[in-house]
């Protein structure tokens, strides 16, 4: 179970009954060193050096709405081997649909839609949970540190010859038996 953010989030609410439906609003959250410290520690991460997310939201049709965003981040996390501080420089595309009425899929099989990005018009939306959230995806998940190797895992039982990570692949027979057909040949060459 994660522990409570403890320092406030960013938030900039907007309420699509406010918004006017012909033409785009643009909006743009850039968090300060506080902001940005409430985000790491929601997303568990060391730090989030730059954070910027940039857009509009547009009417589409009489009662539909879209986001398209930019989000620019630069982010510290734990190297997966060594625990060292890794920083990455992330640049999204951040789009959504916020649809007053979600396509009836009917029942049984259903096809996912090209649009995975579409939900159910809300009231309202918080620009920054948007933010959080797009940048939560964008987090590289396995991050390294430049030279960080896993090595080589070797298990047995006492007194058996190890099998390396080599002959544990697919094709490793295969392999082994090339060799032993080509050296074969080799002899019978001799």
């Amino acid at each position: 179970m994660e522990a409570p953010v403890t320092k406030a989030l960013p938030s900039q609410i907007l309420r699509f009954a406010d918004l006017r439906n012909r033409r785009d609003t643009t909006f743009e959250i850039a968090p300060d060193a506080g902001g940005r410290d409430a985000v790491a520690e929601a997303l568990g991460i060391p730090g989030v050096k730059k954070l910027r997310f940039e857009g509009r939201i547009a009417p589409l049709g009489k009662s539909d709405w879209s986001l398209e965003a930019r989000l620019g981040a630069t982010v510290v996390q734990q190297c997966v081997v060594t625990l060292a501080p890794v920083t990455t420089r992330i640049d999204e595309a951040v789009r959504r649909s916020y649809l007053s009425e979600m396509p009836d899929f009917g029942t049984g099989e259903v096809e996912m839609p090209e649009d995975d990005s579409a939900e159910l018009l809300p009231t309202e939306i918080d620009l920054g949970e948007v933010m959080i959230e797009a940048l939560s995806l964008a987090l590289p998940p396995f991050p390294r540190a430049d030279g960080a190797s896993l090595g080589e895992a070797v298990y047995t039982e006492p007194g058996a010859r190890p099998m390396t990570d080599d002959e544990v692949k697919p094709f490793a027979g295969l392999a082994g038996l090339r060799d032993a057909l080509e050296n074969k040949d080799e002899d019978s060459d001799k």
